[in-house]
């Protein structure tokens, strides 16, 4: 999906310095797109890297606009920046629980509403948020982890009711336990006894949820409100 068949591709991908967001990013380049990738590191595997923290709404706005100057209209966005922790209840305090909420809600919402008020104008655009199938079924000592992420889910359910008809799509990807720096080297996700559980026997790659996100990036309308979620056969 693209502004113009003749001119680039441009896609945004938040997060894009490492783990999801970097294999996010890589398999787009490949795929033809120019990459912006907007995260707090830079992000040297992209046609463009902008430092902007995702939860800083006039960063954000800022950076879409260096974007869009530079490479030329935003077609498709993926939010992926995210953080992670595994704590229970009774240890999320309120620091923890807005950190963890302005992130990875908050800072999805806010590069949503820099960009797809852009992609409706010109009747053109796709958006892939990224979830977590924890933010679906919940885990323990993950509660304020599947909150946001659940949320997320909620959030780009109603945003693609909310650009029916627009030219717009928005779905998310909500993967298993991936296996990227964001779980520690003793995490439980990592045991033998969770691998166990899954057919595969192994974590999600994050090349799988990169295809995962470049199919929905590139299905068109056809495909709106939906949740794909890649995880190594944890549900089935």
């Amino acid at each position: 999906m693209a502004e113009d068949p003749d001119g680039p591709r441009v896609a945004v991908v938040t997060g894009a310095a490492s783990g999801l967001g970097a294999a996010i990013a890589r398999a787009l380049t490949a795929a033809g797109w120019q990459v912006a990738g907007l995260d707090l590191r830079p992000s040297g595997e992209t046609a463009l890297g902008v430092e902007a923290d995702v939860t800083d709404a006039g960063a954000v706005r800022a950076a879409v606009d260096r974007v869009e100057r530079e490479l030329g209209p935003v077609a498709a966005l993926v939010t992926a920046a995210g953080v992670y922790e595994i704590l229970p209840i009774e240890d999320v305090d309120e620091a923890r629980w807005h950190r963890m909420m302005a992130v990875n809600l908050s800072g999805t919402a806010t590069t949503c509403a820099a960009v797809v008020p852009r992609m409706v104008a010109r009747g053109q655009g796709s958006v892939v948020t990224i979830s977590s199938d924890l933010g679906v079924g919940g885990s323990q000592g993950d509660v304020h982890y599947a909150a946001s992420k659940g949320a997320i889910v909620g959030f780009t359910r109603a945003l693609a009711t909310e650009v029916e008809g627009t030219g717009v799509a928005v779905n998310t990807v909500a993967p298993g336990a991936a296996d990227t720096p964001m779980l520690e080297a003793d995490s439980p996700w990592r045991s033998r006894d969770f691998l166990a559980t899954l057919p595969v026997q192994r974590l999600v790659r994050p090349g799988e949820i990169a295809a995962a996100t470049l199919f929905l990036l590139e299905a068109g309308t056809a495909l709106s409100g939906q949740v794909l979620s890649p995880n190594a056969g944890a549900t089935i």
